[in-house]
């Protein structure tokens, strides 16, 4: 129990954050330096890291490479260096969180942000990952927004009290570990007679919901020590009891371009 309580009137100032990221936010948008971006010579430019929400936008560039349809460069935003905060990236994303795409295969080039917003873009200007059949399209949307609803409760709610808290809250990692289970049992009912999240097609949902909740039961995700405990998500939450979701993650992860997609190089910024 903590003798904690909120003031009348909450001021930054006087807020006592820590945690591995309590130095990098702050309540206020914006640049907070210069730094212009690196472009290379192909069609994309992409500005990301190898978080979950920036595998997703790997996995559908990887897989409309494979196909012939497109190339990119990768450029790697250290978010604990605060290049998220650059003018450069601030200028295609004011939002300050990766990834974001910026296409010049246009006449004018066009930046996109928000991970889901840029699945959506690339599948609708190639003509993939996304169903024709109008009640698959609107399934593949629906579970699109399911993800990005709910991968907060996953990120922020329970990775963040779970494995990068300044210390342990009971309250705040039973709230989230309800959630993260209810969430996976959400999914895993809907994939018992699923192959792909939309019946036997491979959609952008896929991609979106694989590097969170694929890499979750995998193993992936929230595995490593902080400076009270070692932590271990997967076993915390017994991911072996979804095992429909288990099976599923194993058969997006054996795909070659979500191979490449989890590996993808990405080149410093300042170089």
């Amino acid at each position: 129990m903590t003798n904690y309580m909120p003031p009348k009137v909450w001021e930054f100032e006087k807020a006592s954050m820590g945690g591995k990221f309590g130095g990098i936010n702050r309540p206020t948008a914006g640049a907070r330096h210069t730094q212009n971006l690196p472009k290379g010579d192909k069609p994309y430019q992409l500005y990301s890291l190898n978080t979950p929400n920036g595998i997703k936008v790997n996995i559908i560039l990887e897989e409309l490479k494979v196909l012939g349809l497109l190339d990119y460069d990768a450029f790697k935003i250290n978010i604990m260096a605060g290049e998220q905060f650059g003018t450069g990236f601030v200028d295609i994303n004011p939002n300050s969180k990766i990834p974001a795409l910026v296409d010049y295969s246009t006449d004018t080039p066009i930046s996109i942000f928000e991970s889901g917003a840029i699945l959506l873009y690339l599948a609708q200007k190639y003509d993939r990952f996304l169903p024709k059949d109008s009640a698959k399209n609107a399934q593949t949307l629906s579970w699109l927004m399911w993800q990005m609803g709910s991968a907060p409760f996953l990120g922020g709610g329970f990775g963040h009290f779970y494995a990068y808290a300044p210390e342990p809250i009971e309250y705040a990692i039973n709230r989230y570990a309800m959630e993260a289970k209810r969430q996976l049992d959400v999914l895993d009912k809907h994939l018992t007679n699923n192959q792909f999240v939309v019946g036997d097609e491979y959609t952008i949902a896929d991609m979106a919901i694989y590097p969170w909740y694929g890499a979750l039961v995998l193993g992936k995700l929230y595995v490593g020590q902080n400076d009270y405990a070692n932590y271990d998500a997967s076993q915390f939450l017994s991911v072996h009891e979804y095992t429909n979701v288990i099976s599923w993650a194993k058969s997006i992860q054996s795909r070659e371009a979500v191979k490449l997609a989890e590996n993808l190089s990405l080149r410093p910024i300042g170089e």
